[in-house]
């Protein structure tokens, strides 16, 4: 390790030097995903892009929303805002998007990607233009979690001159937002700036719910020279919630399918980011890009339950009793989290040829640091805020955790005439630690684990491309996988897969673009609970294997020359195989050990589609959009009728209608009403911990005013 450090910092050192003589380039400081058509000409795997208009097209309201319009990707809802998305890839099980990588302009999004990959936040969708969406193949630029995917967020740059946007809307459940973006570049100093503003607030999906949403965005570029820039990004964001944590009993979703007892759990969570990327285009072939970047994000979830099962959580106390006295003699569950990341990060991109050969390489390598401070309290009363004093009362547990970690990846796209091939590497050394302050135990515990793969695109002419790849994934286990509460070692190896994949891109004349894929990804080592929601006492094994097989389309359609200007969309996913593979015994409490081989995975849909038909005509436009999303099962043993608890069964499959209705005027000012859901279907979104509902019917209107 202290080798490769010694690598890190020689690479890094290159920023002391002179700069040379180059042009400047828009992206200089910027670090992309697929980016240019040139970067997709080398990508041998599924790629997409949600660009501004597709999301004010429809006026997504959720990440969610969005998500779904690209195939392969499964958004499962849960409290009606999208503000801890469950995104799953190709049949990986979406519970907390643990399996796919989170980036917000090419960095970590997520507050611990290595020693916890889960979302308990999402940042607004208003504040980025462009989704990116890169699946299984082609990712050894970018880690850790590179078993499924990668979702980028890319957020707006400075505007060339002084400009702004303005935009409020509101409807049905309570949901109203604002959102303020305004910006400028200063031409005599080579200064750009950009500052974007959203609050949200919502009744969610369910009754006695609030949700209450800030989010502050910044974005500072500077021009040093000709041949380097200066990129500062910063946000904010702060919830402060009132959202349950358990969904509803059978019995209870049969009475009233969007109740919520739970009126005194809370949810308040804030986090704070900044990223400084400086580029450098050294000579006219080689290009520096070094990220630092830093967050801090504070979680407070205090609850009443911690599944449909555990109603409430301190029924022994004599006071409490039962659910009777849930409101009035039980008292409260405090899940208290506060993680600190940090990272540097420097690209070196090589642009070349030999012969008649050209050649492209990049090179990076990435120190990240994160720090856990986990506990859990319990309070006497539903409000309690503190620690308590009666029978269940007091500090439960108090976890220090950390990571450690450093990465390199190399990446050379070899060109020859029409052919590109791209081999790769990555390499992951973490270094796990974790303490327990009630007890005064400390364990740590180590992995490292080469990640290559290979990609070849074949350019059959100016419309269409073949491709194909065989890529390895990888995902690593949490810091509490690795080491147990008392400090021993589990020795848990890291979550691999084989991810194969072969597929055609075609574009012709502006108005035809699709892209279809073949893909398979053989699972292994996969970690498994012992219970839905971990804890501090919770077990984990390296089990099983899963084989995903399927195919993908993607497919667009506009004519801009029509009167009506028609634009039809599709994403349409078929996962004709998603089982376990090998010998696995179910976990699920309350039940025998029993051999779940062969069976289908959980939230792992045989088909799924989403198709958009849009109109314009003047200054008028229309976009009707419907989603299907095929049955499934919400557990490992596929039980099919649901269960009393809420937590097994089968989710039948379901399909939603959007609306929206737009009125253009001067391309300034955009008046416009939505219908999401708009036949108002109620279907079964999540039994993860009870039965949880999709939103409902959500009419809304509102306007956005562009300066």
């Amino acid at each position: 390790m202290c080798h490769s450090k010694a690598i890190f910092l020689s690479l890094f050192s290159v920023l002391s030097l002179p700069p040379a003589s180059a042009a400047a380039t828009d992206e200089l400081a910027e670090i992309v995903v697929l980016g240019s058509r040139e970067r997709l000409e080398r990508l041998a795997g599924g790629a997409h892009v949600l660009t501004e208009k597709d999301l004010a097209d429809s006026r997504v309201l959720t990440v969610n929303e969005a998500l779904r319009k690209v195939p392969g990707v499964f958004a499962r809802e849960e409290e009606g805002l999208g503000l801890r998305p469950n995104i799953g890839i190709r049949g990986l099980n979406p519970t907390r998007s643990t399996k796919v990588l989170l980036l917000e302009d090419g960095l970590p999004l997520a507050f611990a990607p290595y020693g916890d990959n889960a979302s308990y936040f999402h940042p607004s969708i208003e504040r980025f233009n462009r989704i990116e969406v890169l699946k299984n193949s082609g990712q050894i630029a970018f880690g850790p979690q590179t078993v499924g995917g990668l979702v980028n967020y890319i957020s707006a740059d400075p505007p060339e001159s002084f400009s702004g946007r303005l935009a409020a809307r509101g409807g049905g459940r309570g949901y109203r937002d604002w959102q303020v973006a305004v910006g400028d570049t200063l031409a005599s100093t080579g200064t750009g700036w950009r500052l974007d503003a959203t609050r949200k607030q919502s009744a969610g999906s369910r009754e006695n719910i609030e949700l209450d949403v800030t989010d502050v965005g910044v974005k500072l570029r500077q021009e040093l020279g000709a041949d380097q820039s200066l990129t500062l990004r910063a946000s904010l964001y702060r919830e402060r919630s009132q959202v349950p944590y358990s969904g509803l009993t059978l019995a209870e979703f049969v009475a009233n399918p969007r109740a919520n007892a739970f009126v005194n759990d809370f949810f308040d969570s804030q986090r704070r980011a900044a990223a400084l990327t400086h580029g450098w285009q050294i000579t006219d072939e080689v290009a520096l890009r070094t990220s630092v970047y830093a967050t801090g994000f504070d979680r407070d979830w205090w609850r009443q339950s911690s599944s449909s099962t555990q109603r409430p959580n301190d029924a022994s106390d004599p006071a409490c009793l039962d659910m009777r006295n849930l409101n009035t003699g039980c008292g409260n569950e405090g899940r208290l989290r506060s993680y600190t990341t940090f990272g540097i990060e420097p690209r070196l991109n090589i642009e070349g040829s030999v012969g008649t050969y050209s050649l492209t390489t990049l090179i990076g390598l990435r120190h990240h640091r994160e720090h856990q401070h986990r506990q859990q309290v319990h309070g006497d009363t539903p409000r309690a805020r503190t620690a308590g004093t009666g029978p269940n009362g007091g500090l439960r547990e108090d976890n220090l955790r950390e990571v450690d970690a450093l990465s390199g990846f190399i990446e050379t796209s070899l060109t020859v005439d029409r052919l590109t091939v791209t081999p790769g590497v990555r390499v992951e050394s973490i270094r796990y630690t974790r303490s327990n302050k009630l007890t005064d135990r400390s364990g740590s515990s180590s992995l490292t684990q080469f990640v290559p793969g290979i990609g070849v695109t074949y350019k059959i002419n100016d419309s269409a491309l073949l491709f194909a790849g065989v890529h390895r994934g990888f995902s690593p286990p949490r810091v509490e996988d690795a080491i147990r509460v008392d400090g021993a070692s589990v020795e848990l190896e890291a979550e691999l897969s084989w991810n194969r994949e072969v597929g055609l891109r075609f574009e012709a004349q502006d108005r035809w673009r699709l892209e279809g894929s073949l893909f398979e990804m053989d699972f292994i080592n996969q970690i498994v609970p012992a219970s839905l929601a971990g804890g501090s006492g919770a077990t984990l094994t390296n089990a099983g294997r899963t084989l995903h097989r399927g195919a993908e389309l993607a497919a667009e359609w506009r004519d801009e020359r029509h009167v009506l200007a028609p634009t039809a969309r599709v994403a349409w996913t078929w996962l004709p195989v998603a089982r376990y593979s090998g010998t696995r015994y179910s976990a699920i409490p309350g039940h025998t050990q029993v051999n779940v081989g062969g069976n289908r995975l959980p939230y792992a849909a045989r088909h799924s589609a989403t198709v958009t038909l849009g109109l314009r005509r003047g200054a008028l436009s229309a976009q009707l959009e419907g989603t299907w999303t095929g049955a499934m099962y919400g557990d490992d043993l596929n039980i099919v009728a649901l269960s009393a608890d809420g937590q097994r069964g089968r989710l039948g499959g379901h399909a939603i209608a959007n609306l929206t209705l737009q009125y253009h005027h001067d391309e300034a000012l955009t008046v416009y009403a939505s219908a999401k859901n708009l036949l108002d279907r109620l279907y079964l979104g999540d039994l993860s911990r009870g039965i949880v509902v999709g939103p409902p019917r959500l009419l809304h209107a509102g306007f956005e005013y562009r300066y």
